[in-house]
């Protein structure tokens, strides 16, 4: 049920981290991967990896805040493999962080628009291109942050993260019934090199907020994200998906 043969699948963010280990490892299960990120050279040397390990890929660096971005990796999906299953919308940043009442408008902007309005243009074009497939899956990594926890100097980011989730269940409302899913992916802490951590010390702290003591391998979110993607999930639409480790739920 987690077979992705011949199913094309858009996903953002894959230079490095989650949307990394997703390309990965929707091409191990046979996706057609469009992989885009702003690092070209990483990009490269993944398309590379997923070749070496028996996987088709191709690539498009951008940015998911362009439009003209996320028409361009639609486009690619339908010329180079003919047309568009599913898409990962993973891109995102925490943005400029600090007190709230210090942030400023372009960094407001810039975390809206980097995790929340590329999500709007990414389903803009991606949704026709589904269409035109008889229907599909379309998934956005949201956070934990803004929905369960509200985390001090962060506010763009959690107003972003908790936007995904009104845009999620309207998008699920909207095309369900053209076979669209449309899911929310909630990560907790996780190991990428945006996690950077200053000492051991921080690193425990966080660790210890989860549930399960520890913060997640990449390759764990991508296995949930798979999940959503596949037919393991065909009646799953509209949810906010927690793969956090417990970190909304735990007190202790």
């Amino acid at each position: 049920m987690f077979d992705l043969t011949d199913k094309v699948a858009i996903i953002t963010g894959a230079s490095s981290g989650i949307g990394r280990a997703a390309a990965k490892l929707f091409a191990k299960h046979g996706a057609l991967v469009v992989a885009s990120g702003r690092r070209g050279d990483e990009l490269e040397r993944l398309t590379a990896e997923i070749g070496r390990d028996g996987g088709t890929a191709t690539a498009l660096a951008g940015d998911v805040r362009d439009e003209d971005h996320a028409k361009a990796l639609v486009g690619l999906a339908e010329t180079r493999f003919g047309g568009l299953d599913a898409a990962f919308n993973n891109a995102g940043w925490t943005g400029e962080m600090g007190e709230t009442a210090a942030v400023s408008y372009q960094g407001w902007r810039d975390t809206i628009d980097t995790n929340l309005t590329s999500a709007f243009l990414a389903a803009k074009h991606q949704i026709p291109a589904m269409l035109r497939r008889g229907g599909g899956s379309l998934i956005f990594t949201s956070s934990f942050v803004g929905v369960t926890a509200g985390m001090p100097g962060m506010a763009a980011y959690a107003a972003a993260k908790a936007g995904l989730l009104g845009l999620t269940q309207v998008l699920a409302a909207e095309y369900g019934p053209r076979k669209i899913r449309v899911n929310a992916l909630l990560p907790g802490g996780t190991d990428t090199p945006a996690a950077t951590f200053k000492t051991p010390e921080e690193r425990a702290f966080v660790e210890g907020l989860h549930a399960l003591k520890r913060i997640a391998r990449p390759e764990e979110i991508a296995a949930s994200a798979l999940y959503l993607a596949s037919d393991a999930s065909s009646f799953t639409t509209g949810a906010a998906l927690f793969a956090d480790g417990g970190v909304s739920i735990n007190r202790t």
